[in-house]
């Protein structure tokens, strides 16, 4: 989408005469200490909302985050909220925030500037999540077609698709060690995910076999779970990247065949089916590594088969009749 130029300032006033180096920069800084499977997403909040800014005139990097003051900031909200869904705009708030308590910490704006900058409402609304759900035949069938692979990427794939389905963001699967599986239990150890946080999840019976024939090719060298895979065959012993994941993902889908799908559709799906289980939903909360409930409540779909259920009570009294259709048609 095209960034949109505010007309309530000066694209000039908010212009640096020289870039900051990077410790000095409030947008570098703010992003330096997020988990590293979000800073793309910030990084790009922050470049749009410069673009905005400065019509174009600046990124991120050259922007003078220092001198936003509320009329600035009040402006971006308002352009971004007549662009994007509400929790985009949310998070994009999120992260002019994190800069502009940089650029105070920085000494480059004042506290009562910071504090005026940042009194932001948030923007109001929701929508369903992005992407869908897979139904356990989906799931069987791409199990089936790793499993029908004889070559390493088979083992591997089942591997990747295990921990995905057992709620690893695409960054978190790919970030894992050897370490960070235990083979008895079925626990992965997600380190430094999301926020920050590190959070422990499990993988069934079915997971730990796969993930059992994975190693039992990769090998118990330390290192990363998840290897790359060459055409041939043979591994690299090195850490896969999420595109690969992503690759991985739709190749399989592919095979199976089932509709193309991303690697945070089977997180989805992983959240959906453990709430239809039964299991807490304040349970399924800490093993995603969601911050809040309300987050993981967006995955639940039992709200849907009760409001289906009840829109069944009802009866349209339509009968359907032979019809007779005009000569010609």
């Amino acid at each position: 989408m095209p960034e949109q130029a505010l007309t309530t300032t000066r694209p000039g006033e908010l212009v640096t005469t020289s870039p900051r180096p990077a410790d000095q920069n409030p947008a570098a800084v703010y992003v330096a200490h997020l988990a590293p499977g979000g800073r793309p997403t910030m990084r790009q909040a922050l470049q749009t909302i410069a673009g905005m800014l400065t019509s174009g005139q600046c990124d991120a990097s050259t922007i003078e985050w220092g001198a936003l003051r509320y009329q600035h900031t009040a402006a971006i909200r308002a352009a971004l909220a007549g662009q994007y869904a509400p929790a985009t705009v949310n998070k994009m708030l999120s992260a002019l925030r994190g800069t502009l308590k940089a650029a105070w910490r920085l000494g480059q704006m004042t506290a009562d500037d910071y504090r005026t900058a940042t009194d932001l409402e948030p923007v109001k609304g929701s929508t369903l999540p992005r992407g869908r759900a897979l139904s356990a035949g989906e799931l069987r069938a791409l199990f089936d077609t790793c499993a029908g692979d004889p070559s390493p990427a088979g083992a591997r794939d089942a591997a990747l698709l295990t921990i995905l389905y057992a709620g690893l963001r695409r960054s978190e699967a790919v970030a894992l060690d050897l370490a960070d599986y235990d083979p008895q239990t079925g626990a992965l150890t997600v380190r430094a995910g999301k926020g920050h946080k590190d959070r422990t999840t499990y993988t069934d019976d079915g997971g730990r076999e796969a993930l059992a024939d994975w190693l039992a090719i990769r090998g118990q060298e330390p290192g990363p779970l998840l290897y790359p895979v060459r055409k041939g065959g043979k591994l690299q012993r090195r850490r896969m990247t999420g595109d690969a994941v992503l690759e991985v993902m739709r190749k399989r889908a592919a095979q199976a065949p089932v509709s193309r799908f991303s690697p945070h559709d089977l997180r989805r799906t992983w959240i959906g089916d453990l709430l239809d289980a039964g299991a807490d939903i304040a349970t399924v909360q800490a093993l995603a590594g969601h911050a809040s409930v309300t987050t993981t409540a967006k995955y639940d779909r039992r709200p849907e088969a009760t409001k289906r259920r009840a829109g069944n009570l009802l009866h349209v009294p339509y009968t359907r009749r032979p019809r007779r259709w005009p000569d010609g048609e």
